[in-house]
């Protein structure tokens, strides 16, 4: 089978395509024929050599990729319940980026009712992540007012969508005007284009007293403003840094230790003070709570069962062209998901 492998950190030159023999599963395991691979920003984050699971958990050369969808190629010994040829969605910590893909059952999971591989393969990694942060760590009423950064990504929005499930008023913020008809069709009911307006000016007219959560996965460049604009018991769920990171694939080191000293140290006696809370998610660490997030991940497929849920537009690469995919993502200019097709 073909796989992508990263042996050392760096540039996009670093992704090479390999040839090795076909998995074979072991007891409790299923084989998946990959179809589809779903393409994250953290992925490119492995490649730069700066996400932190990877290295402490897996260490290099690795496979990125965190889920597939495809069909189930074997079965190990003691896998009941899936048969040969049936769809599935694989949700794995790395190891994604290839034809094949051996997990164990509790990994994998039907693929809902009218949805193609492609978008399959690009749901769980950002609405697990959306579904921890809003049901685990925010626990929504009605009507609070969200403010979503990001918005037209992959994990905004999963948010904005989740959002409009919990009865949330969510205000999606956006970096192009390409992106606002996107975020208002995920749920946004007003949409901030920041590359069009000042972002806080507009996000205060919007929430005069401050939001109920914010959700930030920019960085230094808005943590500091995301905080002050949170209501009294308002929370900041911080899912992300992107903004500290390189669009040419190529790290910046001086920029980033300067963006790092600027980051805010959010300080216990004013959050007291202010009553407001700082939380953060990162699916790669969570994996002693595996039983949750399997529990969320049926939660989440029921309601795309339902058509609660809608699959995220899609732009796909083949595998043989990762690093395309992950320069595309990195730049900041796309819409949705991206997917490899091997």
């Amino acid at each position: 089978m073909r796989r992508i492998v990263i042996r050392k950190p760096g540039g996009y030159s670093t992704l090479e395509l390999i040839e090795e023999p076909d998995p074979a599963p072991g007891p409790g395991e299923v084989v998946i024929a990959v179809e589809a691979v779903g393409v994250n920003y953290a992925d490119g984050i492995i490649r730069m050599g700066l996400y932190e699971s990877a290295k402490r958990l897996h260490g290099y050369p690795i496979t990125p990729g965190f889920e597939v969808a495809g069909r189930i190629a074997a079965r190990g010994p003691g896998v009941d319940g899936w048969d040969i040829g049936d769809p599935v969605i694989g949700l794995t910590l790395f190891n994604g980026y290839a034809c094949q893909l051996c997990l164990e059952v509790d990994g994998v999971f039907p693929v809902p009712r009218g949805l193609d591989m492609a978008e399959a393969a690009t749901l769980p990694t950002v609405f697990l992540t959306a579904w921890w942060m809003i049901h685990r760590q925010l626990h929504p009423e009605l009507y609070q007012n969200w403010l979503v950064h990001s918005a037209a990504g992959g994990v905004g929005s999963a948010i904005l969508q989740l959002g409009r499930l919990a009865g949330a008023r969510t205000i999606g913020v956006v970096g192009g005007p390409h992106k606002v008809e996107h975020a208002r069709r995920m749920g946004a009911a007003e949409v901030i284009d920041k590359s069009a307006e000042p972002l806080w000016q507009r996000a205060g007219a919007l929430a005069p007293d401050g939001y109920h959560a914010i959700f930030d996965a920019n960085g230094v460049a808005t943590l500091a403003g995301s905080y002050d604009h949170l209501a009294p018991t308002g929370r900041l769920l911080v899912y992300g840094f992107h903004t500290m990171l390189p669009k040419n694939g190529r790290l910046n080191w001086l920029k980033l230790a300067r963006d790092w000293l600027r980051t805010p140290r959010f300080n216990p006696l004013r959050m007291t003070r202010d009553n407001r809370s700082v939380l953060a998610a990162n699916l790669s660490f969570l994996q002693s709570h595996a039983t949750s997030l399997r529990a969320g991940m049926l939660w989440l497929l029921e309601r795309f069962e339902r058509d609660e849920l809608t699959p995220l537009p899609v732009e796909t690469w083949p595998l043989e062209e990762a690093a395309e995919a992950q320069r595309r993502i990195e730049s900041g200019t796309t819409v949705g998901k991206l997917a490899l097709i091997p």
